[in-house]
């Protein structure tokens, strides 16, 4: 193996939230030749966890009693190809947008306005300002734990609002097969034109989001026809608080740390939003974060 092996690594350094439990093993690859034989090496039956900028989960303060594969500043490769563009699963939304733009291509702008990585922007059809990532999927790349590689089309996956499943995969099953790479398509256009809107998405996303503190986004999925920001507020929860974990001020979908929050506070605080809105509306907010590992 070329990459490097990480034992018993604190997961907060690698969550955007920047607080939970400790990764039995981590694993950063050397590129996606050194991916390939080290997950074809891995033990069967070993959990494995794809984690870029650890912007959608927490892991749990038991921590993940696993193999983490961290990708960003691993798979980092992003060129154009005969008229496509081709971003690995390591590379930042943010530069993929901005990558776009500069080579006079339109419609990625909104990319720049999601804190992850291409990997779990492919994973959950992640999305903001009216736009979803895979809008502008032509083709995507997968890994399985055997190490082999398949190109796909979005026919071969199940699309939806922060949802993607694979073509007949089990219901609810674990995923064995993980996006490396992507092809990308965007409409030729006005180079200037995009970095002008980047920067305005940017200012927005500043002036509207909490982001001087350790946050994971949109905490919550919206409900169909309503905002779970919205009802977060009208049940008059932004500011509360357990522990180290607050419902923003700012944006009442979003749950910052306020400096000492552990995992267990902030899920303690998700469920707590999840009950009152349920109590009060009727209405069952969906998490947008993923949660995993183990509790104390």
């Amino acid at each position: 193996m070329r990459g490097r092996l990480l034992i018993d690594e604190p997961m907060a350094r690698h969550v955007s939230w920047r607080a939970g439990g400790r990764a039995a093993r981590a694993y950063v690859p050397a590129d996606l030749a050194d991916l390939r034989a080290f997950l074809a090496a891995l033990p069967a039956t070993e959990p494995v966890l794809f984690v870029g900028l650890g912007s959608n989960l927490l892991v749990r303060d038991g921590g993940f009693r696993g193999t983490v594969i961290l990708t960003h500043g691993a798979l980092k490769e992003v060129r154009m190809d005969a008229g496509r563009i081709y971003a690995e699963a390591g590379v930042a939304a943010p530069k993929l947008a901005r990558f776009a733009a500069r080579h006079g291509y339109q419609g990625a702008e909104f990319l720049a306005g999601i804190p992850g990585t291409v990997g779990g922007a492919l994973a959950m059809n992640a999305g903001c300002y009216g736009a979803e990532t895979w809008q502008l999927v032509d083709e995507v790349l997968t890994l399985d734990r055997r190490g082999t590689l398949r190109r796909r089309n979005p026919n071969d996956f199940e699309i939806g609002y922060r949802h993607v499943a694979l073509r007949g995969a089990p219901s609810g099953a674990a995923s064995e097969e993980w996006f490396v790479a992507a092809w990308f398509t965007a409409r030729a256009g006005e180079g200037a034109a995009a970095q002008q809107r980047i920067k305005a998405l940017l200012e927005k996303r500043i002036a509207t989001q909490p982001l001087n503190l350790p946050n994971a986004g949109s905490v919550f999925r919206n409900p169909p026809g309503d905002f779970a920001a919205r009802l977060i507020e009208a049940c008059g929860l932004k500011g509360r608080r357990i522990g180290g974990a607050q419902v923003s001020g700012k944006h009442a979908n979003f749950i910052v740390n306020l400096g000492q929050a552990t995992a267990a506070d902030i899920e303690a605080l998700i469920e707590l939003v999840q009950a009152t809105v349920a109590g009060e509306t009727g209405i069952t907010l969906e998490p947008e974060v993923r949660i995993v590992g183990e509790k104390t």
